[in-house]
Parts: C-alpha cells; structure tokens; sequence
C-alpha cells in the first residue's frame, strides 16, 4: 500500500534499447505479453530506473512496429544525440493502467500479502515477490521472521485465488524449514 503523496506503483512495458534513425526514435524492446495492444493504447508513461525510481513522465509522439520491436518517437525528442540518454531506461505504466490480465492469468504484484497455506489449511505465510530463475520464477514467502522460496509450478502451487488473497501450496516436506 502506498502513502497518500507516494508515486504509485509502476508497471513496465517496454525497455528503450537504442535511438533509431535520425529524427529520435528510440527502437524498445516490448515487455508485454499484447505488444499491439498496449503501444496502440500508449499516449502518455514514465521514463523510469526502477533502481533509484527515478520516473520522468512523457508523451509519445507516434509508434510504430518493426519486426519484434517497436520504434517509438517521445515528444520534444528531436535527435539521436537526445535519444541516447534514454537507452536503457523503462517505459512504465501506473498498475492501474496495466492491461488485464488473459483469462486464468494474474500479475505477480496482484498477489502482494496474500495468505500462503496449505492443502489443509496450514498457513505458512504471505506472498512477497517474485524473483527471477533461469527454469521457472521462484515466489517469495515470508512468514514475519523470514523468508523462503517456493518454486511456480503446478506440483506445487494447488490454487492460486486472487480476489480472495489466497494461495494454496503443496511444498515438499522441508522446503518450509530450510
């Protein structure tokens, strides 16, 4: 939950690669599972550096798709000397301007403080975050005096209940402990 006066939670949907061309387009790499659909929707996002949450807000000028990528014009963004300095940087979304999400399917931060528990009704504690796995995204559990990691696959995570908070999860006898 966010302060009254806090930045809202941001959601990226593109990373900026690379200036394009000579008239500053920027060439971006989509982060969204709906590329067409979301830079079609796109007038306005942040220029953001999760690291620091440095948020620039912005306008785009114009869009268009080129192969995989998509080549991007940003308002008042002139030349590939101007372009340059956003290589790298996030285009960002408020959570509540996200697309929704495929039927069945949910975000990750969609499920921040929901219950953990298990087939019996066990709790085991609350989803925190996700991180990152080369074979499959790994949920972080945390139960107030620490954390642990539960791997996202059907073996092991039963229920997933969005509206209602909740998680049902079949952990391995020990994971809970190590």
């Amino acid at each position: 939950m966010s302060e009254p006066g806090a930045a809202p939670p941001l959601v990226a949907v593109g990373e900026i690669l690379r200036p394009h061309g000579i008239k500053g387009d920027v060439r971006v790499r989509p982060l969204t599972d709906h590329p067409q659909e979301r830079f079609d929707r796109l007038r306005e996002c942040f220029l953001w550096e999760p690291a620091t949450d440095r948020r620039e807000r912005c306008r785009i000028a114009s869009h268009r798709f080129d192969g995989d990528g998509v080549l991007v014009r940003l308002e008042g963004v002139e030349s590939p000397e101007a372009a340059r300095s956003f290589s790298g940087r996030l285009m960002a979304v408020p959570r509540a301007e996200a697309l929704p999400p495929a039927p069945g399917q949910f975000y990750p931060w969609q499920l921040e403080g929901a219950a953990v528990e298990t087939p019996q009704g066990r709790q085991l504690g609350t989803f925190l975050r996700v991180e990152g796995s080369s074979g499959q995204p790994l949920w972080v559990i945390g139960d107030g005096e620490r954390e642990w990691l539960l791997p996202a696959v059907p073996e092991l995570v039963i229920e997933v209940d969005v509206a209602g908070r909740r998680i049902v999860a079949d952990p391995p006898e020990g994971l809970v402990e190590l």
